[in-house]
């Protein structure tokens, strides 16, 4: 099925879920190791520049699967969900929409007030222009910091949610036994489906 269902998530949802946790998951691995590397060599340009490139991936893929979500509902949260834990559950999945979202846009406002004027170019094929950057921000190296503090804050907030939502799936799978993580693996129905 390709739609979702009130028990279960459709292929095009598990294909933006799974596409979008490897690709994020690789790009906060990718950005921390970037951090390590010398800032002049012309071979840590290049990977800036695929770093950018996979970000803008990111955020299309983002844009597609929010306007999915908004046509095609998420399936309702198990019934035995205690009224907290569903409050966590929307919210964390909020904080993950928020930071899907936040980081390519930070990085990107953080290439276009680099006093360095370095170009964005996808994939070494499409230029990219920059975002106009607020003067209230003050210098172009002051808006820089300013998005470099949010762009590395935001790094490590995704991950810190993603291990709250990991985490939260396994006990989902292992200790409430329901089918949470089962429902994001397969369309085939639920038990409550068919």
């Amino acid at each position: 099925m390709l739609r979702n269902t009130t028990t279960g998530y459709g292929q095009i949802a598990i294909f933006f879920h799974w596409t979008m946790a490897l690709l994020i998951i690789g790009m906060l691995a990718f950005g921390l190791y970037l951090t390590t590397l010398p800032q002049t060599d012309p071979a840590t340009f290049q990977l800036f520049q695929l770093h950018k490139s996979i970000g803008f991936v990111v955020l299309t893929l983002g844009v597609l699967r929010l306007v999915w979500r908004v046509f095609n509902p998420s399936p309702k949260l198990p019934e035995g969900m205690h009224p907290l834990e569903k409050i966590g559950a929307h919210l964390g999945h909020v904080g993950l929409y928020a930071l899907i979202f936040a980081m390519p846009i930070t990085g990107w406002f953080m290439v276009s007030a680099s006093p360095w004027g370095i170009p964005t170019i996808l994939f070494n094929v499409q230029p990219v222009p920059h975002l106009p950057v607020p003067e209230i921000l003050g210098s172009k190296e002051q808006a820089e910091s300013f998005f470099k503090l949010l762009h590395a804050y935001g790094a490590y907030l995704l991950i810190a949610l993603i291990v709250v939502h990991v985490a939260a799936a396994l006990k989902h799978h292992f200790i409430a036994r329901d089918d949470t993580l089962r429902r994001m693996v397969s369309t085939a129905p639920a038990k409550n489906d068919t």
